[in-house]
């Protein structure tokens, strides 16, 4: 690559196989590089950082592996290693400019990362490093990219994503058990139903949660499948045959985490199904935490005209004209997290069908919402977790009022009444707003001590067929 610098103009000019273009001086880019800039103005986002240092560990590896095949002067490969490093480091995330809607395979975000490294080996002394032939050495855009999507959903998901959903999980089953005892009406389609404890909603949260986790590791297991050594096409032109598996056993190094060579790199370049699976976890996880949050929304409300079951953690006023008025805003922001995956996945699904052949042609999407997905889920949890969950404090008197009439308790006595005589029983208790209780001493005749002890929400809370039960009248 030839360059021309212009003093004192604020550039300096570059060519490649299209001719010259004028670059700024302090870039580190190259001439491939500043074309995407100038040919997409289109969102002003960037690829993610999660993304740059992928790409900055592939380099790496490939400096690496190519060194020890005997491909790369051993010099020339610890420069490029050296640089690549800086740049999985975050180090010159500046110098990656160009927007997330790019060329379909990402091939100008692979070139911005060799001429980057390019760049910088040059600048280490070794100047005829060049970013196609050196940094870019046994590798394509086309195999580079969809293992960078891979690489840096594995890494993201792996120390953001999974810490942030278990330690939501222990602090719901932590809350859950200091709450356990206290007994709340259930509800089924938003209408009273039969007791439960707090212990057993809160259980049924993390259950959620635990299922979620199980489905995105298993995700996990496919996602570790890098095609890298498949070059353009899945062939391995132009690449030593020994380079996709000790790639993937140096990148693992590198990373410290799992990864292997792709039995079939053809696939992993054509098809992106791995991560449209990922995203698919991701999109049910998010269903899961938007039913957490309305179900802590509704459990919040009031206090004095909603269910008012719980008091949230007061963290900012609720309105610029209503003073006093405090929200829901954690579980709210966790709703519109789960709003944004949710459309990320219808994303990356129809990104994950878009090529033809032997290639896919929406990379940057796929990597960009994926990425995406996997750093607001995990922000949103540890809020929920700890700005929410954790500080909640049970309303009990309200709780015990709502208890106490509500006549869907009567459903314990069908076993000995009837249901027809439960359900006159359930709607005199309503119609006249009294305990069923009361109501049920009147209609059946039993004694309240019977009845008290058939109708208590605290055993109803276990289930099954009461002691004492005889046949239906």
């Amino acid at each position: 690559m030839a360059e021309k610098r212009q003093g004192g103009r604020g550039f300096r000019v570059e060519h490649d196989s299209m001719g010259e273009l004028q670059v700024p001086a302090q870039a580190l880019w190259g001439a491939q590089t500043q074309r995407a800039v100038q040919n997409f103005p289109v969102s002003g986002q960037r690829m993610p950082r999660e993304f740059i240092r992928a790409l900055g560990l592939i380099k790496a590896a490939a400096a690496e592996v190519n060194g020890d095949l005997g491909l790369l002067g051993k010099n020339a490969a610890k420069a490029i290693r050296a640089a690549a490093l800086e740049v999985a480091d975050g180090r010159h995330d500046e110098h990656f400019p160009i927007d997330v809607f790019q060329t379909g395979s990402g091939t100008s975000s692979n070139m911005n990362a060799n001429e980057v490294i390019a760049a910088l080996a040059r600048r280490a002394g070794q100047a005829k490093v060049h970013p196609n032939d050196h940094v870019n050495l046994g590798q394509s855009s086309n195999d580079v990219i969809p293992t960078a999507i891979r690489v840096s959903a594995q890494l993201a998901a792996v120390e953001h994503l999974l810490p942030a959903l278990k330690h939501l999980r222990r602090t719901i089953e932590r809350r859950g058990r200091a709450l356990g005892k206290i007994v709340k009406t259930g509800r089924t389609h938003l209408m009273d139903a039969m007791p439960l404890t707090f212990a057993q909603e809160f259980g049924a949260w993390a259950a959620q949660l635990d299922s979620a986790q199980a489905r995105i590791e298993d995700a996990l297991k496919r996602l570790r499948r890098l095609p890298i050594g498949g070059t353009a096409i899945g062939t391995g032109i132009n690449a030593d045959p020994r380079f996709g598996k000790a790639m993937a056993k140096a990148l693992s190094a590198l990373a410290g985490a799992r990864f292997e060579s792709a039995e079939d790199r053809f696939e992993g370049i054509a098809a992106q199904d791995d991560a449209v699976e990922l995203s698919g976890q991701l999109n049910a996880l998010a269903v899961a935490l938007m039913k957490i949050a309305n179900d802590l929304r509704w459990m919040n409300s009031g206090p004095l005209a909603g269910l008012g079951e719980i008091e949230l953690p007061a963290l900012q006023p609720g309105s610029s004209i209503m003073p006093g008025k405090v929200n829901p805003v954690i579980p709210e922001a966790t709703c519109m997290v789960c709003a944004q995956v949710i459309g990320h996945h219808a994303a990356i699904t129809v990104a994950g069908q878009s090529g033809n052949f032997q290639l896919n042609v929406m990379l940057p999407l796929i990597a960009y919402d994926l990425l995406d997905s996997i750093r607001l889920l995990g922000n949103v949890m540890r809020l929920l977790a700890d700005r929410a969950i954790d500080g909640l404090q049970p309303r009990r008197d309200r709780v015990r009022e709502a208890l106490d009439r509500n006549p869907i308790l009567v459903t314990a006595l069908n076993p000995i009444i009837g249901y027809e005589q439960a359900a006159a029983i359930a709607k005199q208790a309503y119609r006249e707003g009294r305990p069923v209780l009361e109501v049920a001493v009147e209609a059946t005749g039993r004694s309240e001590k019977e009845l008290r002890a058939l109708l208590d929400p605290a055993a109803l809370t276990r289930g099954g067929i009461r002691e004492g039960m005889g046949g239906g009248g």
